[in-house]
């Protein structure tokens, strides 16, 4: 049964994701290789939405201790100024 890769860190994990897209999306896999950089890409954005929701847990934590507990959550449309 082969091995599977490591689990890497957030960093790690967005780069090769990143990867694997372009290669997914220059055509060049057949089916099989396809569903396994797909299944990989799977895995890895599981470890960059851990690591996201790690690193919220702790801002807020560190919010709630200084005292500022004005956390609201994010909204597109505060990006377009409305």
């Amino acid at each position: 049964m082969p091995k599977k890769p490591a689990l890497p860190d957030f960093e790690a994990a967005l780069s090769e994701l990143e990867k694997l897209v372009k290669k997914m999306e220059s055509g060049e896999q057949n089916l099989e290789q396809a569903l396994a950089s797909f299944q990989r890409g799977i895995e890895l954005t599981r470890v960059c939405q851990k690591g996201l929701k790690d690193a919220e847990q702790r801002v807020e934590k560190l919010l709630a201790e200084s005292g500022e507990v004005n956390v609201a959550p994010y909204k597109d449309e505060d990006l377009d100024g409305a």
